[in-house]
């Protein structure tokens, strides 16, 4: 991971418009800091997805159809909450499956493990830690079925070239009638969208401020976080959300793993995150040019989250 991680910070720093990915938010204590953007009021996206996965589990699981047992494979599992509910109904009602957690931090992997064990002593887990698309190769060999679950708007973090190339790439590891659930943040309300990226806790900031930290880490750099801030950027035209680093004032940073030095101007920007949000009627096109067809949309109450199920 560190050889891609370096080259994707140099490639990334070096652009003539800098960026770094998204993906490497979140080390461990990236994850740490996520799971404080969860928890704020704010944060609308895990209350409605929590809501859905409560209230209409019995809904998906009847819209699978699965009539032996099955896999749960869950890619970016996090701390597991919200799937905690869908796997609660399985075991009390005695449904036979596999869950398969895949997340790149090891101690959220360690911690979702126990926290299961614990609440669901019968539940038969099988965690995994890396990256999903490497793990994910293995799915096709299964005997059983599967429900891959890409929740909590993950999807929401790519280009539309990638998101489709990666919805395929998942579609190619997926047997015929398997399904996957994966989660869209919906347009709606600019405010509520503004409110929930661009915190007055200045979480969202210190999440972003991190994969500085991490640089500095990693590849022995000397980025000093004070003289970065944090910006966000939501158009309701194309759903689009851009966060950005920004430079406080013009300064050199040395990456002395990489033996390279990188100029910022004065208000230089960095831009480390898409997270765009979706049209039902996107999502249908989306589902199309990735070869599925759309089984059900679950819908919040508010409909500001849908975890929409496909079929390969």
């Amino acid at each position: 991971m560190t050889d891609t991680f370096a080259q994707d910070v140099l490639n990334g720093l070096t652009a003539k418009n800098k960026h770094l990915s998204s993906k490497y938010f979140y080390d461990d204590n990236g994850s740490r800091i996520f799971q404080e953007i969860m928890n704020m009021p704010e944060y609308y996206l895990t209350d409605a997805e929590f809501e859905i996965l409560s209230m209409q589990s019995k809904q998906i699981v009847e819209a699978l159809q699965f009539s032996q047992p099955f896999n749960i494979i869950e890619l970016g599992a996090g701390d597991g909450l919200k799937t905690f509910k869908l796997l609660e109904y399985l075991v009390n009602n005695n449904i036979h499956f596999y869950y398969v957690p895949i997340d790149i931090s090891q101690e959220a992997i360690d911690l979702l493990t126990t926290r299961l064990k614990e609440r669901l002593p019968s539940i038969v887990i099988k965690p995994k830690v890396g990256d999903y698309f490497e793990i994910l190769k293995d799915n096709k060999k299964s005997d059983y079925p599967s429900l891959l679950l890409f929740l909590g708007s993950n999807v929401g973090n790519y280009q539309e070239d990638k998101t489709i190339e990666l919805l395929q790439l998942f579609n190619e590891n997926m047997k015929i009638g398997d399904k996957l659930l994966v989660g869209f943040d919906l347009k709606k309300n600019p405010i509520t969208i503004h409110n929930a990226y661009y915190d007055s806790h200045g979480i969202t900031k210190r999440f972003n401020l991190n994969l500085l930290l991490r640089i500095n880490r990693e590849l022995d750099a000397d980025f000093k976080i004070d003289d970065f801030d944090f910006y966000c950027h939501y158009n309701p035209i194309t759903g689009d959300v851009k966060s950005y680093i920004i430079s406080l004032r013009k300064q050199i940073v040395y990456l002395k793993k990489l033996k390279t030095s990188i100029d910022f101007e004065y208000n230089e920007l960095i831009w480390t995150e898409l997270s765009k949000k979706y049209s039902i009627e996107e999502i249908e096109e989306l589902a199309k040019k990735s070869s599925f067809n759309i089984n059900t949309n679950f819908l919040d109450c508010k409909h500001y989250f849908t975890d929409s199920l496909w079929e390969k």
